[in-house]
C-alpha cells in the first residue's frame, strides 16, 4: 500500500475484510460513506466487500453519519492509512472537491458512488437518476392523471435530488402546462430523512386543507414519512405516493396499498461494479479500460465527467415478484399483514 503523510482529524471505526492471507497486489480500497446506516446502503457495502474479497483486495470503510466535516476527516484518515483507491459516497460533493483533487494528485483514483462529484478525473458510478424520476412520475400520473401534486425532493446538497426532479418534470411538463395537474409545492428533504419528509408533508397538507391528490416522493425513506403524515389525516392508501430504492418497508407498503411505486436500483450490481473498477484503477488501469463509459454533463455546473450508468427497474404491486425472486427481499417481509386475495405474490 502507498504510505502517505496525510493529516487527519476524527478517529473512525474501520472495517477490514480480508479475502485470503495473500492479497492481490496488496490492494486496499477505502470507502467513505456519507451515512451507511440505512438498509439501502448496507446492501451496497456488502456488495463492494464481496467484489473486493473475490479480487483478493481489502476493504477499509468509514461512516460520516451525514456530517460533511466528519467525511473530510474520514477521507484524510483513509489516505493516511495508505489506500490504493477511494470510493466516496459524498455527503456534500462541493465541499469535498478540493480535498479529492489533492487525493488524485497523489495518484489515488477516486470513484464517486451514486452521487455526482463534478470533477473530470473522478469516475461517476450510478443509475440514471433522471430516468428514475421519469419512472416515478409516469407511475403516479397513470394512477392520478389530474389534481394537486406535491413533490417531496431529496437533500438539497445531493445532486440526485435535482436529477430526480428534472426527470419527474420531463414527464409532467405537458400536464402542468395544461393545468391538468397543479404543483402545490416542491420542497427539499434534508438528509432524505423520513421525519423531515413527514414534517414537510404535514405543512403542505395544512397549507392546502388536505387537498392533495398525489405525492411524488423521491425515495422510499421520504415516502415512508409522507405516508405517515397522510395516515394521520386518513389519506394513506387514497393518495398515490412514489419512492425509490426498494427498501423492505416500502415493498411492504406497496403490497398493503399505501405506496404506489418504488424504483429498484439493484445496488448489489452497483457495489460489485464499484469494487471491480476500484481494483482495476488501483492496479494501474484507466477509465478508458472500462467498457460502456459515457460522458455526462448533467450536473449543476455542466462539468463533463466519465460515468457508468446501470438500468433501474419499476416496482409495483404487479411486479413485486421481481424483488422476491431475485433474493432482494423475502416474501414474508413483502407480504406482512397483507389481506389474502389482494396481492397475487402474497397468496
Amino acid at each position: 500500500m502507498k504510505q502517505l503523510g496525510f493529516m487527519g482529524g476524527f478517529v473512525f471505526a474501520a472495517v477490514l475484510a480480508l479475502a485470503s492471507p495473500v492479497l492481490a497486489a496488496g490492494i486496499t480500497v477505502g470507502v467513505s460513506w456519507a451515512d451507511s446506516t440505512s438498509a439501502r446502503w448496507r446492501f451496497d457495502e456488502a456488495a463492494i466487500k464481496s467484489a473486493l474479497d473475490s479480487a483478493g483486495a481489502s476493504y477499509l470503510g468509514t461512516n460520516a453519519h451525514a456530517s460533511d466535516i466528519r467525511q473530510l476527516n474520514d477521507i484524510n484518515h483513509l489516505v493516511a492509512a495508505g489506500v490504493d483507491a477511494l470510493i466516496v459516497q459524498p455527503q456534500d460533493p462541493v465541499k469535498l472537491e478540493t480535498l479529492l483533487a489533492s487525493v488524485i494528485r497523489r495518484g489515488i483514483p477516486v470513484i464517486s458512488y451514486d452521487r455526482l462529484i463534478e470533477t473530470p478525473q473522478i469516475l461517476y458510478l450510478s443509475f440514471s437518476n433522471r430516468e428514475v424520476g421519469r419512472m416515478q412520475a409516469r407511475a403516479i400520473l397513470a394512477a392520478q392523471p389530474k389534481g394537486n401534486y406535491a413533490f417531496i425532493k431529496g437533500d438539497p446538497t445531493d445532486p440526485n435530488a435535482d436529477f430526480l426532479f428534472d426527470g419527474q418534470i420531463d414527464v409532467l411538463v405537458d400536464a402542468l402546462a395544461s393545468g391538468d395537474i397543479v404543483n402545490i409545492g416542491d420542497v427539499y428533504t434534508k438528509r432524505w430523512a423520513a421525519d423531515v419528509a413527514k414534517r414537510q408533508m404535514q405543512l403542505l397538507l395544512d397549507e392546502n386543507d388536505n387537498n392533495i391528490d398525489a405525492v411524488i416522493g423521491s425515495s422510499d425513506l421520504i415516502a415512508g414519512g409522507v405516508i405517515a403524515a397522510l395516515a394521520e389525516r386518513g389519506l394513506a392508501g387514497r393518495v398515490p405516493v412514489s419512492g425509490q430504492d426498494a427498501d423492505p418497508e416500502a415493498l411492504n407498503r406497496i403490497a398493503l396499498g399505501t405506496q404506489t411505486v418504488s424504483v429498484w436500483k439493484d445496488t448489489r450490481q452497483l457495489g460489485r461494479k464499484a469494487g471491480e473498477f476500484a481494483v482495476l484503477l488501483a492496479e494501474g488501469g484507466t477509465i478508458d479500460d472500462i467498457p460502456d463509459i459515457v460522458r455526462f454533463n448533467g450536473g449543476s455546473r455542466g462539468v463533463e465527467v466519465n460515468s457508468y450508468f446501470l438500468a433501474p427497474t419499476l416496482i409495483t404491486r404487479e411486479t413485486l415478484d421481481i424483488v422476491i425472486d431475485s433474493g432482494w427481499a423475502t416474501r414474508e417481509t413483502v407480504c406482512k399483514d397483507v389481506a389474502p386475495g389482494t396481492v397475487a405474490i402474497c397468496d
